[in-house]
């Protein structure tokens, strides 16, 4: 059985699966539509990047960091440049839309496909549910500004109603006024007592987000050409806005906001690691769309490298326009960007600060394209493989899309949109997205020990052999912390330390095989970066991951571990003697 398990599948079967267009039917069908150029792309990648992490992460990363949170944006990116280097090179080499689920395949074998595949599929649901029900709240706030006012019991979630009722009640019995509790306070109480329903039993729903994921789920659905101009539209919307606030911006600086550099020191900085990660999540999904670039061999390398590029250098000088003009200690809030106009107080600023918020619909919207277009082309590679029901393979004879699995994608994000709580499902896409860097990484160095499949990739890694350097970086790593902070190995003995512990484990046999196989140095550090990003996870994101990995798994073994591709065609070959 364990053979069975780590089955891989070779390039030029998936190559040949994909032009075939293997669908539903078991035979031919219609094929993607090849519409995408490199602006496409990276116009995708900056759709996807800059986001929500624009009007969230900078400010709490900022607030947190100082002016020196522009060393963890740095980091962060040099840590997704490893990682995008191992996906242009699988990109290059197996331009298909399974993304790493597919390069897994290759590289480690389907048990570990598999998993990916589902971790994928959690880091795009999850993602877009988080999306859609930030979407709302700007939504809903932009609408007010203009005095139109949504019933409060259909802008949010059931859970948040009651349990900011049940708060707000207990405040009201000791003497606090409605007025006085904090505005989302007020709105959870008002949701919850006006929301209708029959006895206990309330309806409270956010049908903002709904509406925006049906929407996008059919601008996603009725065609790849459609969606590339909404999204370029969406996009450029985007930069004129961000070029806006840098241009407009500057002229608030006081550069005395920038002192101290690191008001709270290293540990100030890295407390942003996942509100930092976060904002750069979603350079990987241009890989789902690789069989509808022109040239995806030479394209989809080049807009991964510009949109981290582009998207880098905006948030830097964003982060120094920010804390530049405002405290960084005033920037915990939901919406920084247009804080900080609004803190100059006066008539263009404020004029600004509007724009800025009405944007914010704009900007969140087209990371909710990016990651619609992205989900379905998941589903669509593992139903290929038949790991799951053929119908998900489906291609639509007009429009030439992903139908039936654009359609799933949309229940499943809209329907949770409905009812889930933001900072419930926010935790985990960060953890899925590294964990599948992790794996990329990894995948690229178990290639390059595959001679015959190495012929297959136009865009190569650059290799630096890591015999000495790693090992070298290792010990020098870990004689800092001894050196540096005797007693840190100690605080690591509990529940929370134990990502903590699990990373150096994996850093000490990384080390010991590339001393001896002599691993290429960028794949490894892609690895490791992006495995310490994830060891910053709490213990409660490692636990709610694994259960999900351990669902996925159950999926696995009750369907697709006898329902696969390659097993059918095994069990045919014994059949026949071959």
């Amino acid at each position: 059985m364990s053979n069975s398990l780590f089955r891989k599948k070779s390039i030029e079967k998936i190559l040949a699966d994909a032009e075939k267009g293997h669908g539903d039917h078991g035979g031919l069908g219609p094929k993607l539509n090849r519409a995408l150029k490199v602006k496409d792309l990276t116009f995708l990648g900056i759709a996807a990047v800059i986001g929500t992490g624009v009007f969230t992460a900078i400010g709490s990363a900022s607030y947190h960091g100082g002016p020196a949170v522009i060393l963890l944006f740095t980091f962060t990116a040099i840590a997704c440049g490893f990682a995008a280097y191992c996906y242009a090179e699988f990109a290059s080499a197996v331009p298909v839309s399974g993304s790493a689920y597919t390069y897994s395949y290759i590289a480690f074998g389907e048990i570990f496909a598999w998993i990916i595949g589902w971790d994928l599929l959690m880091e795009y649901a999850i993602g877009n549910i988080a999306v859609a029900i930030s979407w709302s709240q700007y939504f809903v706030r932009v609408l007010a500004g203009f005095n139109i006012h949504v019933p409060e019991w259909m802008t949010m979630d059931y859970m948040s109603a009651h349990s900011g009722f049940n708060d707000a009640t207990g405040q009201l019995t000791h003497g606090k006024t409605l007025a006085g509790m904090d505005e989302s306070l007020r709105n959870a109480y008002n949701a919850w007592a006006h929301a209708p329903g029959l006895g206990d039993f309330r309806i409270v729903m956010n049908i903002p987000a709904l509406l925006i994921v049906v929407l996008i789920t059919y601008i996603v659905y009725i065609g790849i050409k459609e969606s590339k101009k909404t999204n370029n539209i969406l996009v450029i919307t985007k930069l004129g806005i961000i070029l806006v606030v840098i241009v407009a911006g500057a002229f608030y600086v006081d550069p005395g906001n920038w002192h101290p550099f690191m008001p709270n020191g290293f540990g100030g900085v890295m407390k942003g690691v996942s509100a930092v990660f976060f904002a750069y999540i979603g350079f990987d999904a241009i890989s789902t769309t690789a069989e509808e670039c022109e040239k995806p061999q030479r394209d989809l390398p080049r807009a991964m490298f510009n949109t981290l590029i582009i998207c880098t250098v905006l948030y830097i000088v964003l982060v120094l326009v920010l804390t530049g003009m405002t405290n960084f200690t005033r920037l915990n809030v939901a919406d920084p960007l247009a804080f900080v106009f609004q803190d100059q107080h006066s008539k263009v600023t404020n004029w600004i600060s509007g724009i800025i918020s009405v944007s914010a619909i704009v900007v969140i919207a087209s990371v909710l394209l990016v990651y619609q277009l992205g989900q379905p082309r998941i589903w669509m590679s593992m139903s290929r493989d038949g790991l799951l029901p053929k119908v998900f393979s489906r291609i639509h004879p007009k429009y030439h899309t992903p139908s039936f699995s654009t359609i799933v994608t949309g229940f499943v994000v809209a329907v949770p949109a409905l009812f889930l709580n933001l900072d419930v499902v926010l935790a985990l896409t960060s953890i899925g997205t590294l964990f599948a860097f992790v794996l990329v990484c990894g995948g690229v160095l178990m290639l390059n020990s595959q001679p015959h499949n190495k012929l297959y990739s136009k865009f190569k890694v650059p290799y630096l052999n890591g015999k000495y350097i790693v090992p070298g970086l290792f010990v020098a790593c870990l004689g800092s912390v001894l050196y540096w902070a005797p007693e840190y190995f100690r605080q690591l003995m509990n529940t929370e330390g134990v990502p903590m512990i699990i990373f150096f484990i994996v850093a000490a046999i990384v080390m010991v095989f590339t001393y001896i196989r002599n691993y290429s140095l960028i794949p490894v550090l892609g690895l490791l970066s992006c495995f310490y990003l994830m060891a910053q996870e709490s213990f409660t994101n490692w636990a709610r991951f694994v259960i999900w990995l351990v669902i996925g798994l159950v999926i696995y073994f009750t369907y697709g571990y006898k329902n696969s591709v390659i097993a059918k065609e095994r069990r045919a070959a014994k059949l026949t003697g071959r």
